[in-house]
């Protein structure tokens, strides 16, 4: 979930707020909740979600980006060059907020900035075809450090649904198939994504990926499957806006026909 512009991160809009004072020109800091009615608590479990989660998560989200950026550059095996890449790390983590006392907001600033550098770092280097590479070796660090809760396939849809509530995303679970371990359903039925990216584009931003699902569908696509299961999404939008419907499902065994191999 992520774009970026002129080096800050391209999520501003209506449902954010005001940007405060002390932040670069671009930077949104959204808040932990929003005022408006929200979908009923079976439905959108992490609305209540805790501020020292939501930190937590924005750090994680922050580490599975930057270790997988270095494990895409390794994998390359063409030479980068140290001092612009040490350069982009400092910047990355510069100025890092107190992990006792700091808000989620400022976690989340950290990692808007630092998501808006990788991707700048990777396009102008490799252009933007390399984001589905890099999504991918972020996924292998996904894979290392989100922990299985033993919920199968509802274990990646709830990331998905986490990661939902820090945008202050629309989102909702199938009633009538709640997710299990065989298959779990999401549905994001507004990406508040969308409205950061128009806000920051009307006032005079320039993004860098046409839509901010370029890169989303890969990254969560490529979760999915680290943790070992079939990832199916589909875009929506609608008098809602923007959103998307994800599953996750238990890949069906494989099989033969006449001593030919086929994949599931």
């Amino acid at each position: 979930m992520g774009d970026a512009s002129d080096g800050t991160i391209a999520h501003t809009g209506d449902r954010a707020g005001p940007v405060p004072p002390h932040l670069p020109a671009g930077t949104a800091v959204l808040p932990a909740g929003r005022g408006a009615a929200r979908p009923e608590p079976q439905r959108s479990p992490y609305r209540s979600m805790p501020d020292a989660d939501r930190s937590a998560l924005w750090r994680r989200r922050l580490h599975e980006a930057e270790a997988g950026l270095t494990r895409y550059l390794v994998s390359r095996g063409d030479e980068v060059q140290l001092a612009d890449w040490f350069a982009l790390q400092a910047e990355i983590f510069a100025d890092l907020p107190d992990p006792a006392t700091a808000p989620a907001t400022e976690w989340q600033r950290v990692f808007f900035r630092g998501q808006a550098l990788m991707e700048r770092f990777l396009v102008a280097r490799y252009g933007e075809q390399v984001l589905a590479e890099w999504a991918r070796s972020n996924a292998e660090v996904h894979r290392e450090v989100e922990p299985d809760l033993g919920r199968g396939a509802a274990d990646p849809i709830h990331r998905i649904a986490r990661q939902a509530e820090l945008y202050g995303s629309d989102y909702e679970f199938d009633d009538e198939q709640p997710p299990s371990a065989d298959r779990a359903v999401l549905t994001i039925t507004h990406c508040a994504i969308w409205d950061y990216r128009e806000k920051a584009r009307r006032s005079g931003v320039r993004l860098t990926l046409a839509s901010p699902c370029t890169y989303c569908t890969e990254a969560l696509s490529a979760n999915i499957r680290a943790k070992g299961f079939r990832p199916a999404h589909r875009l929506r939008s609608g008098p809602t806006g923007h959103g998307c419907h994800w599953e996750a499902a238990r890949p069906e065994p494989a099989t033969t026909t006449d001593d030919e191999p086929r994949e599931s």
